[in-house]
């Protein structure tokens, strides 16, 4: 069992997380990654409303006693959703770990913590890791640029951005982005993180909530089969290579494209579709390079268990044996 500061203080067994993802994060495949002894997150605004949210814990506490969490993402919109009153349904309905995504989280860091709720929070940048470490929060999860959806404007891959936020921070640190086995988990925990974070690799389990079509599409691509929408818009996405993110790219490319002429290319509804129907060009769906690493739709259990062995066999076998026979003294 690898055994990290993170596993210790989130009160899981293995150091592993599936973030929150939109439409996906549910309770089928969150539960399952819980009975895995892994940490699952369900997604706050997958569900239409904070009443909504609170069945969905419920449905989730009848599949599985272990623990998990809820991501509360907050983003800029012209009508926000009532973040507030998520949040008072995660606290109330007692869950006792949630990860935040997008803004600061200073507006929900007091409250959670009043509520004696671990906060693991995401990032893209070591200054925005340290401001949340100054907040309170109790863990980050670090985003490099191989991630799917948002990973900021930097651009800094993970070889270079795990370390550097294990170097800079004094609370555990998840890596994220480009994570999908057993390697790619004792690379992190080489480079100083207590973790690792996969969005792309649970998405393509049986659990997932998706259709069939998305999961053999990210089974058949590879590395080169993402593309990076809204970068002339300083908001950058990495999403899987379609018709919808092509069309939105040579829109950009004119180079005096506003939200409005993609706005309805990209809305989340029109993504939705996607994972729904399995028309995989009726919106814009998030992939992340990791997929070049997928060649299966296993369940969760069994990916789990397979990482797992993947990472002891990869420091028994690989690591051990580099190092040869020590000389005496």
């Amino acid at each position: 069992m690898l055994s990290t500061r993170f596993t210790e203080l989130f009160g899981i067994e293995h150091p592993i997380v599936q973030g929150g993802m939109q439409w996906v994060g549910r309770a089928d495949l969150v539960a399952a990654v819980a009975e895995s002894g892994c940490l699952g997150f369900l997604t706050a605004l997958t569900q239409p409303s904070p009443e909504a949210l609170a069945v969905e814990i419920e449905r989730t506490r009848e599949m599985t006693d272990r623990p998990f969490g809820v991501n509360l993402t907050t983003l800029p919109s012209i009508t926000p959703p009532p973040y507030a009153e998520y949040r008072d349904v995660i606290i109330e309905s007692g869950v006792k770990i949630v990860e935040t995504a997008g803004f600061s989280p200073r507006d929900h860091v007091p409250a959670f913590r009043d509520a004696g709720v671990k906060i693991l929070h995401k990032a893209t940048t070591v200054r925005h890791a340290l401001s949340a470490q100054k907040l309170g929060v109790d863990a980050i999860s670090i985003d490099g640029f191989e991630c799917a959806g948002h990973p900021g404007e930097d651009d800094i891959p993970g070889l270079v951005l795990i370390p550097a936020a294990a170097s800079a921070l004094d609370i555990p640190v998840i890596a994220s982005g480009g994570f999908a086995d057993g390697r790619g988990l004792v690379a992190a925990l080489a480079l100083g993180a207590d973790g690792i974070n996969m969005g792309t690799r649970f998405l393509c389990t049986a659990e997932a909530p998706v259709h069939d079509n998305v999961k053999s599409r990210i089974v058949e691509y590879g590395e080169n089969d993402t593309h990076l929408i809204f970068r002339s818009l300083h908001n950058t996405a990495r999403v899987a290579r379609n018709g919808v993110s092509t069309e939105v790219l040579a829109i950009e490319g004119r180079g005096d494209a506003t939200f409005d002429d993609v706005r309805d290319l990209v809305s989340g509804q029109r993504g939705r579709t996607v994972f729904e129907t399995g028309d995989l060009d009726a919106g814009i769906w998030s992939s992340g390079i990791a997929q070049a690493l997928i060649d299966d739709v296993p369940t969760v259990a069994e990916l789990v268990d397979r990482i797992l062995s993947e990472a002891e066999e990869t420091i028994a076998d690989r690591l051990d044996g580099l190092l040869g026979e020590r000389a005496p003294g």
